[in-house]
């Protein structure tokens, strides 16, 4: 199908006469940039029962920052499920307060509580930084699940475009080990770094994430090319064997399609299960542009229904 005239509208915004692109950004433009659109497009706030600022001390002494909702349905004394959520950005952008009001929804939604994770970003941090961060927040969260009122034995990973691949990355190391995640939530995941498949190509330039922002990003991830390592890419592991269900979520006008289709189609084929949908009609980074894109409400909600199915048996 044709874009959405929500996302035609916010393409015609984008790429107005003189408006400078982001990739001709400094990393500070860049960032600053990005809270803009977000804070700009995002839907109204819902309540929730309780925020809570949450450092995660590392045995050096400093501390990963996050930031843990509870659902407005739950009760202080509830033991909850959690999604520990990785914010996109392309491992250079974006922060918790971007991704408020998506938590927020998503914690109201799934009954589940909901942990958003500052991450370190690159070029200040590069690779591996956010993948050991990504790795750290999901021990420390089951380490410390007395404390944060949740179940250490029903946790979900999820994330949107860099933050689906740190889900991914984050549970393929953790196979084998005694406790690991119960599902991943990835929206437009980064599955590969170096791609030759044909949306690519086909989107660009003019559908928001542009060749040159992806190479933005990935020059200041990996600044030392290692684009061939699974924990950049992990299309590239050897398996894809034992990870937990999935749900995946593509855009149609993205270049990213084509890489989100082929992993779910590799993750089955070699006998994981993938709830695979690809949203018609919108573009990359949709799902925090609620004001914009109805779609996104629809997909926190088919999210939520997922993740009741996979951490609350029985809740539907």
């Amino acid at each position: 199908m044709p874009l959405t005239p929500q996302a035609r509208s916010l393409l015609d915004m984008a790429y107005r006469v003189g408006a400078p692109r982001f990739h001709d950004l400094g990393e500070a433009q860049a960032r600053h940039s990005f809270h803009k659109l977000q804070f700009a497009f995002r839907p109204e706030p819902p309540p929730v029962a309780s925020t809570l600022e949450v450092p995660m001390a590392r045995p050096d002494g400093s501390a990963l920052l996050g930031r843990l909702y509870r659902p407005l349905s739950s009760h202080a004394e509830d033991r909850l499920p959690l999604l520990i959520y990785f914010h996109g950005g392309g491992w250079c952008v974006g922060d918790v307060p971007s991704y408020d009001v998506l938590c927020r929804q998503l914690a109201n939604a799934s009954a589940c509580a909901v942990l958003s994770v500052e991450y370190r970003l690159a070029p200040e941090h590069p690779f591996p930084a956010a993948v050991n961060d990504a790795a750290f927040a999901f021990d420390w969260a089951v380490e410390q699940a007395d404390l944060l009122a949740i179940d250490a034995e029903a946790i979900a990973l999820g994330g949107d475009s860099a933050g689906g691949n740190l889900s991914i990355v984050t549970a393929l190391a953790l196979r084998g080990q005694a406790v690991q995640p119960g599902m991943l939530l990835l929206i437009y995941p980064s599955t590969e770094i170096i791609s030759t498949r044909a949306s690519r190509e086909r989107y660009a330039d003019g559908f928001f994430l542009d060749r040159g922002t992806l190479e933005w990003f990935f020059a200041r991830y990996l600044p030392e090319g290692n684009t061939e390592d699974w924990r950049a890419s992990p299309m590239r592991a050897a398996s894809l064997a034992g990870l937990p269900p999935m749900l995946l979520v593509s855009a149609e006008f993205d270049p990213l399609v084509d890489d989100c289709a082929a992993f779910a189609e590799r993750v089955r084929a070699e006998g994981g299960v993938v709830d695979y949908v690809e949203i018609p009609g919108v573009v990359h980074g949709f799902l925090t542009l609620g004001k914009v894109f109805p779609e996104a409400g629809e997909v926190i909600e088919m999210a939520a229904r997922t993740l009741r199915r996979h951490l609350l048996p029985g809740a539907g």
